[in-house]
């Protein structure tokens, strides 16, 4: 299995000058390309969504190319995404379906946010609670992955099986 350090050098290579920087971002089911485009005038709105636009049409087929070739090697979904200025823009998401228990006072939230229509479902409360909580707590999740990344190359770095 490739892992995120290797898939973002394959990229590296693979995309050629598309993008100023490649993220990858890797779960169990997808693999997130968010690549960082030159923005000639980012005081304006309406130009960054332009050169997004531009960038999304003029690289179609062979992002779906790229996304094929990955795919293959991983066994993992591929979805695109960029950043310009300050805008971030995601083409493609893959909705997985996520299975929980919860006690009943864990479901009485769910139910509370259906019933005032917050979401349509439990289902997409428990969604909004999830997005809710990566907002709120964006650093602390940040310095969290930071640390998995730290133990998974001192893995690396152990004695081979």
């Amino acid at each position: 299995m490739l892992t995120e350090l290797q898939i973002e050098k394959w990229l590296s290579g693979r995309l050629g000058d598309w993008f100023e920087q490649v993220e990858v971002f890797v779960d169990r089911e997808e693999i997130t390309i968010m690549g960082r485009l030159t923005a000639q005038d980012t005081d304006d709105e309406m130009a960054l969504v332009g050169r997004i636009t531009r960038f999304r049409e003029q690289t179609r087929e062979e992002r779906i190319g790229v996304a094929r070739e990955l795919e293959h090697a991983t066994g993992k979904k591929v979805s695109w995404g960029v950043r310009c200025g300050d805008m971030v823009r995601v083409f493609t998401r893959l909705s997985v379906p996520v299975m929980t228990r919860l006690k009943q006072d864990e479901r009485a939230v769910l139910d509370t946010l259906v019933h005032a229509s917050v979401a349509r479902s439990r289902s997409e409360a428990l969604a909004w609670c999830v997005r809710l909580v990566g907002q709120h707590e964006a650093d602390w999740l940040a310095e969290l992955r930071e640390a998995m990344q730290g133990v998974r190359e001192v893995a690396e770095q152990g004695p081979k099986p």
